[in-house]
């Protein structure tokens, strides 16, 4: 009686057995197949990324090859070498305008990252008299065009004397609506509870805006950072508007510069293949960099 009653037993559970690892399998291959399709797509989206190192490294006579081909045949330095000794007999030098650059873009950064989280942080969290009239101003700003402030941009640059001045590169740019409603719907997810027990225990306002609200909304700071940095980086504006001075433009004006004018865009082709490169490889490394931080810090979040 004891057999008889355990072969049903051992017969449903072999079954379920079986099912269960029928359906693991199908779920296996769903995702070999899945992973092969992203390594792929991957694959097909890092063409572009090889085509702009590739195109760099091209002797002369390869740039002009029709169609164009994605590697490279016979590498070269020589672009990058004509890059740098370029401008060696002109008064400012290829790295003057890199320096600008550099030192134009991390002014940016840091100035809006800051003023947009002293902004986001009072409307957010103190409700003050017309703080809901100021906020939807500042929506309302996104519907404009850069273009349509230009000249307003320009008469406030040279009424305030920051001509051929890094103001001149910082301050048009420090109000960013964008960036200023990001942190806003960042900050508004900070639990108010949190904020009033740090009050409590003798937390000042900037403490508590440092040390809690800053850290809690760590993504969106990254999210403006990237934004930030690939506006300002390839931003010509400035050098084109405000900067009289050669001394003071920056390395996307110069590479606009050698590309000018029909002679150039043949003669210039390689030294123009390697400042796409030096002007590209910033943004992509910086993009990496704080992609890496925003996906920590959400996953840091979500854990607690």
């Amino acid at each position: 009686m004891a057999a008889s009653a355990t072969n049903p037993v051992k017969r449903i559970w072999t079954s379920m057995r079986l099912k269960r690892k029928n359906r693991l399998n199908k779920i296996d291959g769903f995702q070999k197949v899945l992973i092969a399709i992203l390594t792929l797509l991957a694959i097909f989206m890092l063409i572009p990324l090889v085509f702009i190192f590739a195109h760099s490294l091209k002797p002369f006579h390869e740039l002009f090859i029709y169609p164009p081909r994605i590697y490279v045949a016979e590498p070269t330095l020589q672009n990058f070498i004509e890059l740098f000794t370029l401008s060696s007999n002109s008064v400012v030098p290829v790295t003057r305008y890199l320096f600008n650059s550099i030192v134009a873009t991390t002014l940016t950064v840091i100035g809006v990252v800051i003023v947009s989280a002293l902004c986001a942080y009072p409307l957010s969290k103190h409700k003050f008299p017309g703080s809901n009239f100021l906020f939807a101003t500042i929506i309302l700003t996104l519907m404009f065009a850069s273009e349509t402030v230009g000249i307003p941009r320009y008469l406030v640059v040279s009424k305030l004397g920051i001509m051929n001045n890094y103001l001149g590169h910082l301050l048009p740019y420090l109000a960013a609506p964008v960036s200023v409603f990001l942190m806003k719907q960042f900050v508004d997810q900070v639990p108010n509870e949190l904020l009033e027990a740090a009050k409590m225990d003798g937390a000042r306002e900037w403490t508590v805006f440092y040390k809690i609200v800053i850290p809690m909304i760590m993504p969106a700071v990254a999210t403006v950072s990237i934004l930030t940095f690939q506006g300002a980086w390839i931003n010509i504006e400035p050098s084109r508007l405000f900067m009289q001075d050669e001394a003071m433009k920056t390395f996307p004006f110069f590479l606009q510069t050698i590309l000018g004018g029909a002679a150039n865009a043949v003669a210039r082709q390689g030294a123009a293949a390697a400042a796409t490169l030096v002007l590209f490889l910033p943004n992509l490394l910086f993009f990496l960099f704080y992609q890496r931080k925003v996906i920590a810090t959400m996953a840091h979040s979500g854990i607690k």
